[in-house]
């Protein structure tokens, strides 16, 4: 059964979108589950990507990743569950809505009513989660889609409703009162995950205050002012206390008719060498002081306290505390009794308590107003600026505050350690995220601010009466039950699940659900539970869950340490005591060509779907794969792709091509060859088989330690020497015209099917639509093989085949070849000049080329090679190595030198040889010189080009005789008509007639090698002169002769 033939200017989206076509028809996706059920379980879960925007170039990368690994592991012979799923709560959804209608703020949200609002959420997730469905099959990422979990859908928020209540029933989830991140424009706290997302560079005021000192047990400090230093003006109208370091030394400062208190490590960094020092006092000497506040507030504070946070490494060594805006802040002031004074409202604007210049204002817009009052007042002792990391909110990209709230908490720091142990047994990809980034944010853990004053996520399933009396809730069937009618089909997101009411259990008082919603970090966490409705209460989904807990394997961005990586290790750890996946590969970031990251207001992103239609995905899916570490930022532009095309995709198609385009003009067929056993096969097929069976056995080696960018690099490294040693080396034996030599064009056929065959099945989970292309003409349907790669079983080494004296033989005898082609680029000696002599020198492996010498021979296109010593090649001369012996000897070297240039070259032989060799200077003394302080240096014979590296010699004779010289030029003329052939886009069977209008050398050597033209451009007849009817003609320059050659079909 002949091949398809094969158009060698291919387009690969335009292929991609024919693979596409076949793999639904054929239903290929799920006939791959379907084939290894009851197999060995492999467990991967898909991190919901949240459905808030079209996606983007950035999603294609963890989506590339997390289907190498389940491809693999499925030819592997694993049944590996692909179920998809989609983020569908929270902040970016809702920002998303409020663009589309036009609201700022959540008063805007309440005008135009929750119920529409969150209608139109839905609608939103829905119409993102379509334009994702079609990214996700463009590129061949092979998830159920028709089976996703949806965090909005009811039975998952009832599995994450039976979560919170057993946190709830355990004293973990908890209402507190505690300094947060707040967002003023979106209105609600966020965790210390999101927070950690929205870090951005900013320059914010750095100024210091005087807090005067009004009374105190020490009263000589009366009348000095404390100096206080803060990047947040517009926090010092709720300043209550100052802090100090009670076991620090702090100085009396006494300068321009002031007195300052400043800590003694920080003096100069503060005041410079001006002022006097009048004493030193430790810290806990000012503790009780009381000082006037730059702004009145509060009645029984102002005072200094000593707490250990206070540090001597910037500022003054005095922290100015206002309880509503700092954490440590509202805990010493409880300590201490202060009441927690905010003159700050929720929009992040003052309010009426705040001083009268600033009331409406948004506290970073006040903070040049207040610089400026404490200015005029002379509390302000000096004012600059700082750059630093502050907090974003990482959907509005608003400025956080850090407010005092009231909101619900996991009490995540109870299970720290449990966390921490549990991370010792995950393996991390790179290793150094384990206990680093990763270990160290576990390490430093907070309880999970889970509460959320907003409208579109699962709202926290806490009812509670006015005795504050809670009931946590955990199912709707729980909720029918204690409501006293059905509420199987209510929707359970607000505002429906607020109408809901009961009575108390326990006072019989009515319940009010309370009104915030959870966490969208909190939803996708869940999904190891939730994705299956789990839910012991109800009694469903308890088998998936436990079939399919822990993953073997997640990949995401690596900022999902402080995201989707951490949740999932929280919720598994407080709700099931372990970890929730044994693998985690961390990817890094997408960005432009000149290293920036993508952003629409920097005008540098880049459509994927353009990239699709220009490329394919499987040019951008080898990129992602094998152009670095997966946790290394990825620099992506159209040249970088084009690169990967003309690199690799290309060198593999033109492979493919040329094997079709011989085996069906030799009617070749695989399964009837009469090709020989392979041990009777040509020694280049016997190394590229021995090369492709190690390049299986390192490919499934890296693909098992989850490292998809070796085992890439090692198949394209396997293709280029495919194409550019192997097909270049053996071309003459694919062409067998009228059955000659019928055994070896055999052999070199199926040798080459084979490794096409082979690499299709290798290239499958990287490159799928091109491997399944290889695939469909070469094996499928073929001796059983199935329809499509996807179904077959990954390769396994062929020990029979594996040869590893040969492959060290041929790694010689190109090292060897490529200097000899060194040698001719650097004697500008053209490559088709045909040379009488290479000489080559390889110390005690002479032996190791005797079967190659004819390939070395015909490579380096010499008539003859043979072994030697290097004295051969010229004399060796020595010198120092003046960068070694210097160090050692100093000026000596000098009599070194001396001494080597009067040696006859017997001592620089022995050195070339490797052996110590002792010279005796001209002062009298000796010294002994070991290889390395020893340079060398060959003088070539006249007519000769020498080169050297890693112990082999290469020289080749460059002389060239008159015979010589006219077989090159008959070799450049057939080059010229093989060019001609090409462009008048012949057949490779197709005969020809040509004619060479040509005098001189070029006439002379038509004549001295008119049969090996004609056997070699497949010319029936070669006319001196024009010839009649020629298709086509071209006038070219061949030896600085004008040439002109014509041909025609025969």
């Amino acid at each position: 059964m002949p091949f398809e033939p094969v158009d060698p200017k291919v387009s690969f989206p335009r292929l991609e979108e024919r693979i596409l076509a076949f793999w639904k028809d054929a239903d290929v996706f799920h006939r791959s589950l379907a084939a290894r059920e009851g197999a060995p379980r492999w467990i991967f879960y898909e991190g919901p990507p949240t459905a808030n925007a079209q996606p983007g170039i950035h999603h294609v990368e963890p989506r590339t990743f997390k289907d190498v690994f389940p491809r693999f592991k499925t030819m592997t012979g694993h049944y590996v569950e692909r179920k998809g799923g989609w983020d569908c709560h929270g902040l970016p959804v809702e920002i998303e809505v409020e663009k589309e209608i036009g609201t700022t703020g959540k008063k805007d949200i309440e005008a135009f009513g929750v119920a529409e609002f969150n209608r139109l959420c839905r609608e939103s997730v829905q119409r993102y989660v379509d334009a994702f469905e079609g990214l996700t099959e463009r590129i061949g990422f092979w998830i159920d889609t028709d089976q996703a979990y949806w965090t909005m859908h009811t039975r998952y928020i009832e599995s994450v409703w039976w979560s919170l209540k057993q946190l709830h029933g355990r004293g973990l989830l908890v209402e507190d009162h505690k300094v947060t991140a707040y967002c003023p424009r979106c209105g609600t706290a966020l965790s210390d995950a999101e927070v950690a997302q929205g870090y951005e560079t900013v320059i914010d005021p750095s100024i210091f205050v005087r807090f005067p000192i009004v009374a105190g047990e020490d009263v000589s400090l009366v009348g000095a002012s404390l100096l206080v230093w803060t990047t947040t003006p517009w926090t010092l109208p709720a300043n209550e206390g100052a802090a100090v370091d009670g076991s620090a030394s702090y100085l009396l400062v006494e300068r321009a008719g002031e007195r300052l208190i400043v800590g003694e490590p920080l003096r100069e960094a503060v005041l410079g060498d001006t002022g006097t020092v009048v004493r030193s006092l430790s810290g806990s000497e000012l503790v009780g002081v009381r000082y006037e506040p730059p702004y009145e507030n509060v009645e029984g504070a102002h005072t200094v306290v000593a707490e250990t946070f206070v540090s001597m490494e910037e500022g003054t060594g005095i922290v100015h505390m206002a309880p509503a805006f700092g954490a440590e802040d509202l805990a010493v002031g409880r300590a201490q009794g202060w009441p927690v004074f905010k003159p700050v409202g929720d929009d992040g604007r003052f309010t009426e308590l705040g001083p009268s210049f600033v009331r409406g204002i948004f506290v970073k817009d006040a903070d040049p107003l207040i610089v400026e009052d404490l200015r005029a007042r002379d509390v302000l002792f000096a004012a600059g600026t700082l750059e630093h990391a502050y907090p974003f909110c990482w959907r509005c990209h608003t400025p956080l505050l850090y407010y005092a709230r009231t909101g619900w908490y996991v009490r995540t720091t109870q299970v720290k350690d449990r966390m921490l142990e549990v991370n010792d047994s995950v393996r991390w990809y790179p290793p150094h995220i384990q206990h680093g980034r990763y270990g160290n944010w576990l390490e430093n853990n907070v309880d999970w601010a889970l509460s959320r004053e907003r409208y579109w996520g699962t709202p926290l399933p806490i009812w509670r009466c006015e005795h504050r009396h809670e009931r946590a809730v955990g199912s709707l069937a729980e909720l029918s039950e204690l409501a006293g009618r059905d509420l199987s089909d209510l929707d359970p997101h607000k505002p429906g699940i607020d109408e809901v009411t009961f009575d108390c259990r326990e006072c019989g008082e009515p319940t009010q659900r309370v009104p915030e919603v959870i966490d969208t970090w909190y939803d996708s966490g869940a999904m190891p539970f939730a994705q299956w409705g789990y839910h012991p209460e109800l009694e469903r989904g308890i088998e998936a869950f436990e079939r399919n807990f822990p993953a073997d394997f997640i990949s995401e961005a690596i900022d999902q340490t402080r995201g989707w990586f951490y949740t999932l290790m929280a919720e598994g750890v407080v709700h099931f005591d372990a970890a929730a996946y044994r693998n985690v590969v961390c990817l890094g970031l997408i960005l432009d060509a000149e290293g920036r990251k993508m952003s629409k207001s920097l005008g540098n992103t880049i459509d994927p779907f353009e990239v699709l239609d220009r490329h394919g995905a499987d040019t951008l899916r080898w990129f992602l794969l094998t152009n670095g570490s997966p946790w290394a930022d990825r620099r992506v532009s159209f040249e970088a792709l084009d690169e990967i095309v003309r690199q690799f995709l290309l060198t593999l198609w033109n492979v493919y091509s040329f094997f079709v385009t011989y085996a069906n003009a030799n009617g070749f067929d695989p399964a009837s060859s009469g090709a020989p056993s392979v041990d009777r096969r040509a020694v280049m097929d016997r190394w590229v088989l021995s090369q492709l069976a190690d390049t299986v056995r390192e490919a499934r080696e890296r693909l098992d330690a989850y490292d998809a960018t070796g085992a890439g690099r090692r198949i394209q490294s396997f293709v280029s020497d495919l194409s550019n040693w192997y097909v270049r080396r053996t071309r003459r034996r694919f062409w067998n015209p009228g059955g000659v030599a019928g055994a070896d064009a055999e052999a070199a056929a199926q040798t080459l099917h084979h490794c096409l065959v082979t690499v299709a099945t290798l290239l499958a989970p990287f490159v799928p639509f091109l491997a399944e292309e290889l695939w469909r003409n070469l094996a499928a349907d073929r001796g059983g093989m199935p329809d499509s790669v996807h179904l077959a079983d990954y390769p396994v080494v062929d020990d029979a085949t594996v040869d590893p004296a040969l492959d060290r033989s041929m790694a010689l005898a190109r090292a060897v070849v490529e200097l000899g082609r060194r040698i001719r680029v650097e004697t500008k000696t053209k490559t088709r000049q045909p040379l009488h002599e290479a000489v080559v020198h390889v110390p005690g492996r002479d032996a190791e080329l005797d079967g190659l010498l004819d390939v070395i021979a015909d490579e380096l296109n010499v008539k003859t090679v043979r072994f030697a010593d290097t004295e051969t090649f010229g004399a060796w001369r020595a010198k120092p190595n003046y960068r070694v012996l210097g160090r050692a000897l100093g000026r000596r070297v000098q009599l070194v030198a001396d001494a080597l240039a009067r040696d006859d070259g017997s001592l620089a032989a022995r050195s070339a040889a490797g052996e110590t060799v002792e010279l005796t200077l001209d002062d009298g003394s000796a010294v002994t010189l070991e290889p390395d302080q020893v340079e060398l240096a060959q003088e070539v014979m006249s007519g000769w080009g020498v080169a050297s590296e890693n112990g082999v010699t290469v020289a080749l004779e460059l002389e060239v005789s008159p015979a010589l010289r006219l077989e090159g030029i008959a070799r450049d003329l057939t080059r010229a008509l093989q060019d001609l052939r090409k462009a008048a886009g012949l057949h490779v069977s197709d005969r020809i007639v040509a004619g060479v209008e040509a005098s001189g050398t070029v006439a002379e050597a038509l004549g001295a090698h008119p049969d090996a033209i004609a056997a070699e451009t497949l010319a029936v007849e070669l006319v001196r002169g024009a010839i009649r009817d020629a298709i086509i003609r071209e006038v070219t320059e061949i030896d600085d002769e004008t040439v002109t050659v014509s041909l025609r079909k025969a």
